[in-house]
């Protein structure tokens, strides 16, 4: 078994040699694309592809099929990253109202409506759209009729409908209901009636791969993830699928598809390559601090405590763009007024990113060879490979394969570092003698003698045994302490700790610590950045953790995005239809403060509500005066809002409105006069189950509670 993907020296062909065969695709792009793309193996010209890949650098040469894969997976990443979980692009249904219908057709079921004094605007709909027609005559508004029709044509006066037949017979009886009503008629993209869901449509239309795909399929995000929580996590498949792919392709991983590899490539050219003043050898303690670090992060999560986002791969890329390049990309698209402040949460992620890419100074790809724990859980698994690189005993040593080689893989003897080789295969395309070859491990055949040069390297590792020892016992001792002293100045969550408001889905309080690997991917899919990082309320323990800040935003009722995207289950991936039922707090009414309970005219929050389709406020009397018979007296009083508590799921719209008024723009209050607040009983929180039961069970509980019981009703009323 051969896996060779690299391009190979071009060498002129040697009668003792046997001739390389032309793969099947080469051959193939032979037959459609001019000969002088290709290269001359007789006289040695290079064609204009290997000029081309000439100009990009060495290691495009060497092996194209690597960067190319390299390059589309960090464009991927990406596209996921700044465009998928960025829903901005969402807007409501439209809808269109005042239209009379003036022209019934029956025989063909068409319709033409005309504008009435009320429509201001043209119809926001095209030819061949389907809508649905809502009658709003008088008398119909609790009950009205609908229908779903296609637009024949339209224009700013006149719009001509047909009815769409799916099932003909229910369809043509609405149509017949409809042909006799006087109108006005409403015109809407989406059922009027039907709860909304644009943010979480167009999640879900962009979302051809998972958003959080990159995150799945780090093992050590859900490795250790599930440590932590003594629980099953559902991306522990896609580790395993990932691991299992590692085998045929040894830490193919971080060769091949890891973002945060490639974006320190980026900087090593830019940068790195250009500043050598740090530069410092390859042979010191810090080979293998991968390791150790691997053996903090299991200990610690055996303790409870997840600190796998802080150096796992793909949430240190994730953190850092989303604190550098997300505030830019918000602040272009919608305006820099909505960038959310920062806390020194951010700081220290930031300063953390920057380190990671900053140790490129020392060597290249420094952080990849030596530090990333995700990287050392491929290293271990290169034990169970199939593949391997070989080096034949036709080898020169010309040391061109250790100078290209980015993982410091290949020994001073040219074979082969099994746990560091990433199968980028970069050597087999600078080998002036074609020695290196990608195959199964048994291949035997032909090979270079081993230790020749001497490498002087013990079968324990570079370093020693002592190395190893100190290594390991580091390892233990700082994961425990890092337990300990994270549970000890944590969350606090049996004492007067902050209860605070999570993600709607959110799994208990204790599991979902122990569950968020601190990504930063809800943050960024939050439409209204209602989700914010924590700063160290919680102490380390809740560092970086979603919360909601209900002064900045509201929670959308149409969005389900941060359990969309969630990798570990932190956030349950809820459907919309569940989300909505789900409470993450109860709003709390300070009615010394708010307006309406001392005679001024304020419905900010009731409105609010209403239009987000909880009717959880609603008005009652006040301050009404009475005489001296106890009557109330006509005229007093005023209106103020009151908490339906049942319908409340703690979405924070009402303090939104409150704040963003009341606080920030006319200064009447120095605090929202309507709070949301967690813990207790105001909230809801589920590691499995259905949202919606829990809210038909409370209410069957509390009619059950309301009735009466049997013993105290009359004769005449329980007699059968």
């Amino acid at each position: 078994m051969r896996a060779d993907w690299f391009l190979p020296v071009l060498r002129a062909p040697r009668p003792d040699v046997p001739e390389r065969r032309i793969g099947i695709l080469a051959q193939a792009a032979r037959q459609v694309l001019p000969a002088k793309f290709f290269s001359s193996r007789t006289t040695k010209q290079r064609g204009w592809f290997r000029r081309f890949l000439r100009r990009l650098g060495p290691v495009w040469l060497a092996a194209p099929c690597r960067r190319i894969v390299q390059s589309l997976c960090f464009v991927t990443f990406l596209w996921l990253f700044f465009l998928t979980c960025w829903p901005y692009s969402a807007t409501p249904a439209r809808s269109s109202t005042g239209w009379i219908p003036a022209e019934f057709n029956l025989k063909n079921s068409s319709v033409v409506l005309v504008a009435d004094s009320t429509v201001t605007a043209d119809p926001p709909f095209k030819a061949g759209q389907e809508i649905v027609v809502r009658d709003d005559s008088e008398g119909l508004s609790g009950n009205a009729e609908t229908a779903t029709f296609r637009v024949l044509s339209v224009d700013s006066s006149e719009i001509r409908l047909e009815l769409v037949r799916r099932t003909s017979s229910i369809e043509h009886s609405k149509f017949e209901v409809l042909s006799v009503s006087p109108g006005p008629w409403s015109l809407h993209e989406t059922d009027s009636a039907a709860w909304p869901s644009h943010y979480a449509d167009n999640l879900s239309r962009k979302e051809l791969v998972a958003a959080e795909m990159f995150l799945v399929i780090d093992p050590l995000v859900s490795l250790s993830t599930g440590i932590a929580s003594r629980a099953w996590v559902w991306s522990l498949s896609c580790a395993g699928i990932i691991l299992a792919a590692c085998v045929f392709v040894p830490r193919g991983f971080c060769g091949y598809l890891c973002p945060l590899g490639t974006l320190i490539d980026l900087f090593d050219w830019v940068i790195g390559k250009r500043v050598t003043m740090f530069r410092i050898a390859g042979d010191g303690w810090w080979v293998h601090i991968k390791y150790y670090l691997l053996l903090g992060i299991i200990v610690a999560a055996f303790g409870g405590v997840l600190l796998s986002g802080i150096f796992s791969a793909i949430p240190v890329i994730t953190r850092g763009l989303l604190f550098t390049l997300s505030p830019i990309q918000t602040g272009a698209a919608v305006g820099w007024h909505q960038i959310p402040p920062m806390n020194y949460g951010h700081v220290i992620s930031i300063v953390l990113f920057l380190a990671v890419l900053g140790l490129g100074l020392l060597r290249p790809r420094f952080w990849c060879k030596y530090v990333c724990p995700s990287g050392a859980v491929f290293s271990l698994s290169n034990l169970f490979r199939v593949t391997e690189r070989k080096v034949e005993s036709s080898c020169i040593n010309c040391n061109k394969c250790i100078e290209i080689c980015p993982f410091d893989a290949i020994k001073p003897d040219f074979t082969t570092r099994t746990t560091d080789c990433t199968f980028c295969q970069s050597c087999g395309g600078v080998c002036p003698t074609h020695a290196i070859k990608f195959v199964d491990r048994w291949e035997v055949s032909g090979l270079k003698i081993e230790n020749d040069p001497p490498t002087r390297e013990t079968s324990l590792g570079r370093r020693g045994f002592l190395s190893a020892t100190v290594g390991t016992a580091s390892g233990v001792l700082g994961g425990l302490i890092a337990a300990t002293g994270t549970k000890t100045f944590g969350a606090n969550l049996d004492g007067d700790g902050p209860r605070l408001v999570r993600p709607p889905g959110s799994v208990p309080e204790p599991e979902f610590l122990q569950m968020c690997i601190r990504c930063g991917e809800c943050f960024q899919a939050c439409p209204s950045d209602v989700l914010q990082p924590l700063g160290f309320q919680q102490g380390l323990e809740g560092l970086w953790t979603p919360h909601v800040v209900a002064d900045w935003a509201g929670c959308a009722s149409s969005c389900n995005a941060c359990g969309q995207v969630c990798p570990t289950g932190a956030i349950r991936a809820l459907p919309l239809e569940e989300k909505r039922h789900v409470r993450m707090g109860l709003a709390v009414i300070n009615e010394s403060t708010c307006l309406p309970f001392h005679g001024e005219a304020c419905q900010l929050c009731v409105d609010e509500c209403t239009a987000a389709g909880y009717d959880a406020l609603e008005f009652i009397t006040v301050g009404t005066e009475v005489d001296e018979l106890g009557q109330p007296i006509e005229g007093t009083g005023q209106l103020a809002p009151l908490l339906v508590a049942d319908k409340c799921v703690g979405c924070g719209l009402c303090q939104t409105r409150c704040h963003g008024i009341n606080v920030a723009a006319k200064g009447l209050l120095n605090e929202s006069a309507i709070i949301i607040k967690a813990g207790n009983d105001h909230e809801d929180r589920l590691m499995f189950g259905s949202y919606s039961e829990l809210r038909k069970d409370e209410a069957k509980l509390r009619e059950t509670q309301s009735r009466p019981s049997e013993s105290y009703l009359p004769d005449f009323l329980t007699d059968p």
